[in-house]
């Protein structure tokens, strides 16, 4: 019997190595906003013991903006026959397999700071109300690309049905 998430056989499509950036920028944004208000109760109180809870919250947060670029790295998508699959994740991995039949929405959107570095976002919705899969970073002009290749797949296996 063959394992259908056969993984070592898939060649993996990256994610533009620029959202490395635009994970750095919103990990740093969220970093100042946690140490600021990790920072609170010690200035109101004025107890220097209370200045422990930003240093450590600031220390996990330099470890977690060290790990974006290898974060980035494992963010993949494979377009198979019937379905694409999607990884994510480092130590808590995740494999998302979206039927084309099933894609009713394929919609992209750029922020600020990917829309400034020429990224997009491919968000899928699908029959069921409960997956979400976003496929972020990819330049625009692939994800447009990409996109209007999913929508001619999904269209012909819905007429299947």
């Amino acid at each position: 019997m063959t394992n259908r998430l056969d993984l070592p056989a898939i060649v993996w499509r990256r994610v533009s190595p620029k959202y490395v950036i635009v994970e750095l920028i919103g990990n740093l944004v969220r970093t100042i906003g946690i140490v600021i208000a990790c920072s609170i109760p010690a200035y109101v109180s004025r107890v220097t013991v209370w200045w422990i809870l930003p240093a450590v919250v600031l220390v996990i947060m330099l470890v977690v903006l060290a790990l974006v670029p290898r974060r980035v790295r494992v963010i993949g998508y494979q377009l198979r026959d019937d379905d694409l699959l999607f990884r994510r994740g480092l130590l808590f991995q995740r494999f998302v397999s979206v039927p084309y039949g099933r894609m009713q929405l394929i919609d992209i959107t750029r922020g600020p700071v990917s829309r400034g570095l020429g990224l997009s976002d491919l968000h899928f919705v699908t029959a069921a109300a409960s997956s979400s899969v976003v496929v972020p970073g990819l330049l625009a002009a692939d994800a447009e690309e990409l996109r209007d290749q999913l929508v001619s797949l999904a269209e012909t296996r819905r007429a299947g049905l």
